[in-house]
């Protein structure tokens, strides 16, 4: 469906290129959306935030609408001004024009299916829409699918090239590539949820890491949930990392999955400016458990943190993550709308001593996981 959509667009921006206007106007108009594409994904964020202020009812849709609304616009804008400074026709020939209008067309729609597809993936509609990025009941953060020609990887990863410390002479570089590292994994796992009722979204903060110490190397002491010892992976280290889910949000994040959480990871010796550059993202393989173990977890297993279990204003869990070795972590993100940075690793008497988070135990028969495509459909949703 993905690529019928956009090959739909792409043959229509062509026709209507060819039969209406120019090799100049196509040019310009290709320049033009990919500076309005540039624009949407600078400030959807901070508008959609606005926007959720006024229209609470809106809060899911408000990523996804922002997105489309700042491209539009913006793209709006542009034209406008082209158009006032390019009042006079150029005829660059017969051939050239005839050519050159429908790679223009072709270029355009390419732009406009990536962008339409980012922002799709931003709402709250099955994972199957724009497409299936990754499987339902065992995605693999490693093995992403991609539709034909990957609109939307070209222009998330053009924005993500651009943004890598560009604007350092004006102030503290801040890359796309960082604060959104793997950024179309990011917002297609984050829809892969166990039930209806696992928001994409939190309407408040719900994040709070500790400022020191709460990232630090796992103890070799450290079994899993038999007693076994934990498998060593060639180049990554077995890292904790104390992420604590407040209270007050308990009504959007008391539900989550693992596909909701990841820890994005930087070149060590980053320096002053660790938010610049690229980005790397790891998703917890489970948390410290029952008995001061490991409870391994898949990505889309439903955790469920009550009112109850959190005697104070925030309840700690602390998340394992499988580390490269060359990389430190920087941000802990989770779910949609929430980012904070990590403190950096301690090691030795200045690691922490893990904490046990015990679950509610699911009952009988139950495993938490995503039913697959043959499920009944009280057991899908109705």
């Amino acid at each position: 469906m993905a690529s019928l959509v956009m090959l739909a667009i792409i043959v229509g921006c062509a026709v209507l290129l060819y039969l209406k206007g120019t090799l100049t106007q196509g040019i310009t108009l290709v320049f033009n959306a990919i500076l309005a594409s540039f624009v949407a994904l600078t400030f959807y964020e901070a508008l959609a935030v606005m926007l959720t202020k006024y229209a609470s009812g809106m809060a899911v849709w408000a990523q996804m609408i922002c997105l489309l609304l700042l491209f539009v616009l913006t793209l709006a804008a542009l034209q406008t001004i082209a158009l006032q400074i390019g009042k006079e026709k150029v005829d660059l020939g017969l051939w050239p024009e005839r050519v050159g209008r429908v790679v223009c067309g072709v270029i355009l729609g390419y732009v406009i299916t990536g962008q339409l597809f980012v922002a799709l993936a931003t709402a709250p509609l099955p994972s199957g829409y724009p497409y299936a990025r990754f499987a339902e009941r065992n995605p693999d953060p490693t093995r992403p699918s991609k539709p034909l020609l990957s609109p939307d990887g070209f222009v998330t990863g053009l924005f993500g090239a651009v943004s890598k410390g560009s604007f350092a002479p004006l102030g503290t570089p801040k890359s796309f590539a960082v604060l959104h590292a793997d950024y179309l994994d990011q917002i297609h796992l984050n829809r892969i949820r166990g039930s209806r009722d696992v928001s994409i979204w939190t309407s408040t903060e719900a994040l709070s890491v500790p400022s020191r110490g709460g990232v630090w190397e796992a103890s070799s002491a450290l079994r899993d949930a038999e007693g076994k010892p934990l498998p060593a992976r060639p180049g990554e280290t077995l890292m904790l990392v104390r992420v604590g889910i407040k209270k007050s949000a308990l009504n959007d994040a008391g539900k989550f999955t693992l596909s909701q959480l990841r820890l994005v990871c930087v070149p060590k010796g980053s320096g002053e400016h660790p938010l610049a550059g690229q980005g790397h993202a790891v998703h917890p393989i489970g948390y410290v458990g029952r008995g001061g173990r490991l409870e391994q977890k898949g990505l889309t297993e439903i955790i469920t943190i009550q009112s109850a279990d959190v005697p104070d204003n925030v309840k700690e869990i602390d998340f394992a993550f499988y580390v490269p070795t060359n990389l430190a972590p920087t941000l802990v993100q989770f779910k949609q709308n929430n980012v904070a940075r990590v403190s950096g690793p301690v090691a030795g008497e200045d690691a922490p001593e893990a904490m046990s988070f015990e679950g509610p135990t699911p009952p009988p028969g139950s495993n938490n996981r995503i039913p697959d495509g043959n499920a009944a459909p009280d057991d899908e949703g109705r």
